[in-house]
């Protein structure tokens, strides 16, 4: 691990000042950017440390919604009464994201902010643009079991690796951020990752700086909620494809994928179908596929994790 300096801050409004500064990174649990600057794959000169600025609380919105702090820990909020009985798609992707020791310490925030974990990224020997803008990718020709399907560009094949984010992108979340000059936004969970493009190594909407202080989401739409998620191993493996999905009872609802493209995939049109099943709904949801063939078989594998998710829904 490469020398740091290190600073805590006790507002948001100065840790979006102090990380401002180029080569600087915020941390609070550190279960993904510790394990990279490790690696040597992070490397920054200076740390903000924003754990004590007191965004840990779960509150209500006055339309019926809630907030919730960037700094809540993925047990408190799976735990939660609220989340559980309104957004259960919720509780459920975090508990089926990481054991419960990572729980304990990931945040809301880093949960959203966390990176991918293509192999090649991971392997400084290896040519990557998320990595080394402009270096190449390995991952492309390479190993590329599960790696993404749709949403990739020439540059880059990465998929997102979160659980929580995908159970966000159907509920509609919010993001609210703190910039450095003192500015706050509300950036729609549907605009918060980016696709790759020409530039992989910007993953997010953030400006440098700019801080997550809380995520919101709006008031419940009522339903069965449900999160399926199909991976290598029981005990805590990142997703082959993962299904959040909100159901009603006339068979209507909403779909988000994980584990198929760089960030949490919704097709809102294709979510029409969802009153005719899976097979109509993952038609258009993966219009414009270009699987390799290491990964090709993720394309039916997310017409029949849909269809559990739905029959579960159902039941």
């Amino acid at each position: 691990m490469k020398p740091f300096t290190y600073s805590r801050a006790k507002t948001p409004a100065e840790a979006a000042t102090a990380a401002a500064r180029p080569g600087t990174k915020f941390i609070a649990g550190g279960t993904n950017l510790l394990d990279l600057m490790k690696l040597q794959i992070e490397t920054p000169s200076h740390l903000v440390d924003v754990q004590d600025l007191k965004l840990d609380r779960i509150e209500p919105t006055p339309d019926g919604g809630l907030r919730i702090g960037a700094l809540v820990r993925n047990t408190a909020l799976a735990s939660d009464d609220r989340v559980r009985r309104d957004y259960g798609a919720l509780t459920r992707a975090i508990v089926a994201g990481a054991s419960g020791q990572l729980r304990n310490k990931a945040t809301t925030a880093g949960n959203l902010l966390q990176r991918t974990r293509c192999p090649y990224f991971y392997d400084t020997n290896q040519p990557c643009n998320k990595r080394t803008p402009g270096s190449g990718c390995a991952a492309i020709g390479g190993y590329s079991r599960q790696l993404a399907v749709i949403g990739a560009s020439d540059a880059c094949i990465a998929t997102y690796p979160g659980d929580m984010a995908v159970a966000m992108r159907v509920l509609d979340a919010v993001v609210e951020t703190v910039d450095p000059a003192g500015g706050t936004r509300a950036i729609p969970i549907a605009d918060f990752h980016r696709l790759p493009g020409d530039t992989p190594h910007i993953e997010t909407a953030l400006v440098p700086g700019e801080l997550v202080t809380a995520v919101t989401l709006p008031r419940p739409i009522g339903g069965a909620h449900v999160y399926h998620k199909v991976r290598d191993r029981a005990s805590y493996a990142f997703a082959l494809v993962s299904v959040a999905a909100i159901v009603q009872k006339d068979g209507t609802g909403r779909v988000a994928v994980g584990g198929i493209a760089p960030r949490p995939w919704r097709m809102e049109a294709a979510e029409a179908h969802l009153p005719q099943g899976a097979q109509a709904v993952a038609a258009p949801l993966l219009a414009g596929a270009r699987p390799t063939p290491d990964n090709a078989f993720k394309v039916p594998l997310v017409e029949r994790t849909l269809a559990a998710a739905l029959a579960d829904a159902k039941a």
